[in-house]
């Protein structure tokens, strides 16, 4: 008797960018029950993964749009004073490794920082207003992209009270199947690892064992 893995071709894709709380987000999907990665690099995580969040999903959601048909999508929001110290000092940490030919990054990761934060060098991370147009341009394509399509895409602030339970009701979830005091604040501080920390049966992981597909989906 052949078992066969069930693929989830109705995804939910988190497309919020770094330092939104996606972190967050994912963790509140591990306990709403869903299979969930948090990066995505190899077929089986975009097979088995229910929901799926940053890179290359923040990049490519247009193309996952036609891939995995009636999914949904969440876009992330984060007020600019926030947002602004705390991707400014993501970047910084990477943009060594970002930049770097002979190694550093996975090609994924690299192209959908570079797209996105585009051109990515030094002096333009270290700004302000870049970084403001480079946030603003990835959400005018987002409201341009969905428009009149509101029932696939939610747009939320984690640090806003109700967020949670515009969350669950985006999804048809019951607000009792949900956590009482909605999303649990992680990765504060700078921190960016805290996933890697998560031991969850749900959790899928991004790589095979550090390695990548040459196509995931």
């Amino acid at each position: 008797m052949i078992i066969r893995k069930q693929v989830i071709t109705n995804k939910i894709f988190i497309i919020g960018l770094p330092r939104t709380a996606t972190t967050s987000v994912c963790l509140a999907m591990l306990g709403l029950g869903h299979k969930t990665a948090h990066n995505a690099y190899t077929k089986n995580a975009f097979s088995e993964a229910q929901v799926i969040a940053d890179t290359p999903v923040f990049c490519d959601y247009q193309q996952l749009d036609k891939h995995f048909p009636e999914s949904k999508f969440i876009y992330l929001t984060r007020n600019a004073e926030q947002w602004l110290p705390s991707i400014k000092q993501l970047l910084q940490r990477m943009i060594v490794n970002l930049q770097r030919s002979d190694g550093g990054f996975n090609p994924y990761l690299k192209r959908c920082y570079n797209e996105v934060f585009s051109p990515l060098t030094a002096e333009n991370i270290a700004q302000d207003d870049f970084l403001l147009q480079c946030y603003q341009k990835h959400q005018q394509d987002i409201i341009d992209y969905f428009h009149g399509r509101e029932k696939d895409l939610l747009t939320i602030e984690v640090s806003n009270q109700n967020s949670y339970q515009q969350l669950l009701s985006f999804l048809a979830i019951p607000p009792k199947q949900g956590r009482r005091c909605g999303f649990e604040k992680i990765n504060i501080g700078g921190k960016v690892k805290a996933w890697q920390d998560i031991n969850n049966v749900l959790k899928i992981e991004s790589t095979n064992k550090g390695k990548i597909d040459k196509v995931l989906y």
